[in-house]
């Protein structure tokens, strides 16, 4: 198990959260939102709007606070908040995907441009999934194996997912009783 190592790269490492409650339309709206990713992804304290609209392809957004596996190895320093600015560089409303790509930050990417996309998972459309693809290369960081970042991508999907499914079954069930 090596440490993320100069020009580490990583094509198409692809997870998938399934199935989620309610369909696609509803859970849209959650990724869409570019600049309301700290609702969503654990641990992030801050998502801020840097430049541009929400959701309109070359805005950018500032996410800081978000906690990795090697944080205790930067305590004391300048690192101690981890932090990206990441551009929206394409979005499909229809599709139901987008990417983008980090351009700033202090956790050692040089090159990361990952796909998000809602599928449908069942025929009838009652459910669905978020398939999240990417291609990065990645400095070296102290500590932090590259199967360790798979990971942490991996259950900040998950975590992600469950959070709008909780808030999704919410505005279900109060939508239905009203």
């Amino acid at each position: 198990m090596g440490v993320i190592g100069p020009c580490d790269k990583k094509t198409d490492p692809a997870f998938k959260v399934r199935p989620l409650v309610g369909i696609k339309e509803q859970v849209w709206p959650f990724l869409e939102d570019f600049f309301g990713l700290d609702k969503w992804f654990p641990t992030l304290a801050t998502c801020l709007a840097v430049v541009g609209i929400s959701g309109q392809p070359g805005c950018v957004r500032y996410c800081a606070g978000f906690k990795t596996p090697v944080d205790d190895h930067n305590k004391g320093t300048d690192d101690d908040v981890n932090w990206t600015k990441q551009k929206l560089l394409s979005i499909d409303p229809v599709e139901k995907v987008f990417s983008y790509s980090i351009i700033d930050g202090n956790i050692g990417f040089q090159s990361f441009i990952p796909t998000i996309k809602v599928l449908p998972k069942l025929e009838d459309g009652s459910s669905c999934e978020i398939e999240w693809n990417s291609t990065y290369e990645v400095e070296p960081v102290k500590g932090w194996p590259l199967e360790d970042l798979d990971s942490f991508i991996g259950q900040g999907l998950r975590v992600m997912a469950q959070r709008m499914c909780v808030v999704n079954m919410i505005l279900v069930s109060t939508t239905t009783y009203q």
